[in-house]
């Protein structure tokens, strides 16, 4: 079960407003974009695109974890409320993005991913552990505290 949330944690979000990736402290309730100082919910998963995914894992200082999926797959649709459910318990201790592989292919293929979906988490820049299929919360759990322990 996730601990409470660190004072300090940093990470890096984007605006649902203006699209701005900004730097934000993950500890607080709900950070506020640094373009347009509107709220930026951080308790499920952000929709990224290539670019930002780059940035938000190699700066991000708590764990990241990707759910790369596809609108079409059935299985994808499945994991999506186990998903709004592990972003929702490690708020504040790691970052849930989401990747959508039709429309941003590039990242799939540099990380070798052959199937959807496919969860990767992320810790310090580097990927620490990997998922493939529809699973369970506790596995995603289980791979967010394998991140966190790496950090």
């Amino acid at each position: 079960m996730p601990e409470t949330s660190k004072a300090g944690a940093h990470g890096v979000v984007r605006c649902p407003f203006c699209g701005a990736l900004s730097p934000a402290d993950l500890s607080v309730g709900t950070p506020t974009c640094g373009e347009c100082s509107r709220p930026v919910l951080i308790d499920r998963p952000m929709p990224v695109s290539a670019s930002d995914l780059d940035r938000i894992i190699r700066e991000s200082g708590v764990p990241v974890l990707v759910d790369f999926y596809a609108d079409w797959c059935g299985p994808c649709r499945m994991m999506a409320p186990v998903l709004d459910e592990v972003a929702h318990a490690f708020k504040g201790r790691a970052q849930v993005l989401k990747l959508d592989t039709d429309r941003f292919p590039e990242p799939s293929a540099a990380l070798g991913i052959r199937g959807i979906p496919t969860l990767i988490a992320f810790a310090s820049g580097r990927e620490v552990g990997r998922q493939v299929g529809a699973v369970p919360r506790a596995a995603l759990e289980e791979l967010l505290q394998q991140a966190i322990t790496a950090a």
